[in-house]
């Protein structure tokens, strides 16, 4: 609206100018007409009524650019604070993401030492062992309480197992962890069908090695249990031993030696401890038998305790009904009494009967 009327004031404005200029040129005579002058005033008046309206409108124009102008620089503030906001609160989740990821990356390496740490230890033979033994005995402590079993227990023969276990018929279930993971390993990392035989027939020699010395050393008739356990510490090493090697297996099980997996053996030595359990819940069987015997002496007891009370209890109540009974022949007799009416002028000389005192009964 504002651009229109600023539009139709500069049209009367130069139309204005032009005619202005149209007059100025035209030759003047010598005697000026009243009509020109007329005519000119009223185009003085115009152009004045015009530069009025033009002032006025210039005033509206730069009044609505100045609103419009503040109007953006509010807009323009409010949405550098919103964009200053967002971008500072993207900045906090991404220094967010950055120290998790740097914790991320320092567990990473912390593993990544693990591992290494972890791989040196079962690359040695010694080590490996040692591993295996230490992971045998924690299994065995979780579950067996203290004098159940022992550690490098020296037999009569002088050798000295992993672990023995105490059964309540006085014989040692004889644990001995073996590790074979050199063999293992080369059976997965064999690259032809040449590497992956004789890696295989490498597991057959360490593994039957190991049965047969734990039947040889750890077996022995009257002091330790007819079969005894080779604990293999790895899941994975033991479902490779069972899944490819059946007749290693096998071959344990005639010489009576089981092999096991951290699993398996956990589940064996629950059992051992119920085992043991049993064993001493018969062992107390006698105990048990005559503390019932005392118990039940004590309720027969007991039992004609309470009848002999209740007796009591029987008599209190009886002598309680007798007196309730003498106290009502006696309510009976005073209620005579008030009812016999005297007369002041004439009164009756009947003589009151005297009775003999006499003994209460029980009844009365």
């Amino acid at each position: 609206m504002t651009e229109t009327i600023l539009v139709v004031l500069g049209l009367i404005i130069v139309i204005g100018v032009v005619t202005i200029i149209a007059l100025l040129l035209r030759p003047r005579a010598p005697v000026v007409d009243p009509v020109v002058e007329q005519r000119l005033a009223q185009v003085n008046a115009n152009l004045q009524t015009m530069g009025q309206m033009l002032a006025a409108a210039q005033s509206q124009l730069q009044q609505s650019v100045n609103q419009r102008l503040d109007a953006v620089t509010q807009n323009l503030g409010e949405s550098m604070k919103t964009t200053a906001k967002h971008t500072t609160d993207h900045l906090q989740q991404l220094h967010a993401r950055l120290a998790v990821i740097d914790t991320a990356q320092k567990n990473l390496t912390d593993l990544s030492t693990q591992v290494s740490s972890l791989h040196s230890v079962l690359a040695n033979k010694q080590a490996r062992g040692a591993f295996g033994q230490a992971q045998l005995e924690a299994l065995v402590a979780d579950v067996l309480p203290k004098g159940a079993y022992a550690f490098q227990h020296k037999l009569s023969n002088g050798k000295m197992p992993d672990c023995a276990i105490f059964m309540p018929d006085n014989t040692h279930l004889v644990i001995d962890a073996k590790f074979p993971l050199e063999a293992i390993t080369a059976l997965r990392n064999a690259a032809n069908d040449e590497e992956r035989k004789q890696a295989a027939a490498r597991i057959k020699q360490d593994i039957i090695k190991h049965v047969v010395d734990i039947s040889e050393k750890y077996l022995i008739p009257g002091e330790t249990q007819e079969i005894a356990l080779m604990f293999i510490p790895s899941e994975s090493v033991y479902a490779e031993l069972y899944e490819r090697f059946e007749e290693v297996m096998q071959r344990a099980h005639r010489a009576k030696v089981m092999i096991v997996s951290p699993t398996l053996m956990v589940l064996a030595i629950q059992v051992i401890k119920h085992l043991r359990k049993d064993a001493q819940m018969r062992e107390a069987v006698g105990l048990i038998q005559c503390e019932t015997g005392h118990m039940l002496n004590d309720v027969r007891l007991l039992c004609e305790r309470v009848n002999k009370l209740k007796g009591h209890f029987g008599q209190t109540a009886k002598d309680v009904d007798d007196i309730l009974v003498s106290a009502g022949k006696i309510e009976k007799r005073a209620g005579k009494i008030e009812e016999l009416e005297f007369d002041g002028e004439e009164q009756s000389e009947l003589p009151m009967p005297v009775e003999m005192p006499r003994r209460l009964r029980a009844a009365e």
